[in-house]
């Protein structure tokens, strides 16, 4: 019976895939028909029933070699040099599905008592000419390009170079145009503070929010310079401004409170109601938890310190001066100690005060310390603004 529901369930999937394949063919998506049809020929390709696979690969294989051929023909009638990437691309689709379909063969149709027909071609000097010639165009168009002073056209060109030392490596000096086109097309942005406030900014926070390389914000187009370097036209700025830093007074507030709560202090027999001992199946005496009534007095003391520091993002057009948007910005950090002692029998605390019990006074933080540690989150703060916020779209 296994055996049957598994051959029934082979035959539903093959029809299944037949199906699939023969849509794919009637609505036009000829090389994914190829591909379907290629992928269950790969095993048992001489089976009758792949038959039909065989059927709709040579018809796929037909309908497609013409409308490519087709294609091709319009676009040599165009004359359209900016229709040269989709030439070269066609002869590569006309190879490569050749090839696709070579280790395959012969297929044989046992009906006919023929082998399916594949009539191929040799495209290698039509892919090398079409090569040449799209390469030659991509070239003379981004040195066109790259005569203009838009940022958008050298990012226009250095992709049309790297496309094009994909396809022809080392094509002339198509390696030091991608140097130079992405130089050209790069957003140098500026990153500076501004202390507004009535403090002290520690250098080592300015030197941490400064420091972009901790970021990883650098992207293909834009790099951030926290120090201006010679020979670079910096075309944007990014000011972190300090408004305002509130670092609260160092306080210690204390609590006393009492804790009571029933405790296991060893075990003891259990006794009946008759005053007798209770003993198990087995005569052996059966002992319980003994539960003692405890009592703890705790003191508590909780140290508390605690920074924050509003700031302003503003982006800045350099080229002109002016304001491009501006992002507020508030850190908060916190210190805190709590730390306790006590008398009595220290069980009947709550088992997660324990540790409050092994700490003790520490000294708080400098107002330094606290601008540093808020800084921590407002450098996490900042990179989240920026990856949100580009200067370009």
């Amino acid at each position: 019976m296994k055996k049957i529901i598994l051959f029934l369930t082979f035959i539903a999937l093959s029809s299944c895939g037949v199906k699939q394949t023969q849509n794919l063919l009637s609505s036009g998506n000829y090389d994914e028909a190829i591909a379907n049809a290629v992928a269950n020929l790969q095993n048992n390709k001489d089976k009758k029933g792949k038959q039909d696979y065989i059927y709709l690969l040579e018809e796929a294989f037909t309908k497609a070699k013409e409308r490519d051929l087709n294609t091709l023909n319009l676009l040599a009638k165009d004359a359209n040099p900016a229709q040269l990437e989709q030439m070269y691309n066609t002869y590569l689709q006309l190879n490569n599905r050749q090839e696709k379909i070579k280790p395959l063969l012969p297929l044989k149709l046992l009906n006919e008592n023929r082998n399916a027909q594949f009539p191929f071609d040799d495209y290698n000097e039509q892919i090398v000419s079409s090569k040449n010639a799209l390469a030659s165009y991509l070239y003379t168009n981004t040195k066109n390009l790259m005569r203009t002073a838009n940022k958008m056209d050298f990012r226009k060109a250095y992709d049309d170079l790297t496309y094009l030392n994909q396809i022809n490596p080392n094509y002339k000096d198509v390696l030091k145009l991608m140097d130079e086109a992405q130089f050209k097309g790069t957003d140098f942005v500026n990153v500076y503070t501004k202390n507004e406030t009535r403090m002290i900014i520690p250098a080592r926070l300015q030197n941490d929010l400064l420091d972009f390389s901790t970021y990883g914000l650098n992207d293909k187009w834009t790099v951030y310079h926290s120090s201006k370097q010679k020979d670079i036209d910096y075309e944007y700025g990014l000011m972190v401004n300090f408004r305002e830093i509130y670092i609260s007074p160092e306080q210690i507030k204390e609590r006393e409170f009492i804790k009571e709560r029933l405790v296991k202090d060893g075990v003891k027999k259990l006794i009946d109601a008759n005053g007798k001992v209770v003993v198990d199946d087995k005569g052996k005496e059966v002992y319980v938890d003994n539960l003692v009534s405890a009592t703890v007095k705790i003191y508590e003391f909780r140290q508390f310190k605690s920074c924050q520091i509003i700031a302003k993002v503003d982006y800045v057009n350099l080229k002109t001066n002016q304001l491009i948007q501006s992002f507020p910005v508030t850190s908060d950090y916190i210190f805190e100690n709590i730390y306790a002692t006590y008398k009595g029998d220290r069980r009947a605390s709550d088992d997660n005060y324990y540790s409050y019990f092994d700490r003790r006074a520490v000294a708080f933080p400098s107002s330094e310390q606290m601008i540093y540690d808020t800084g921590e989150d407002l450098k996490k703060k900042l990179k989240d603004i920026i990856s949100r916020n580009r200067f370009r779209n």
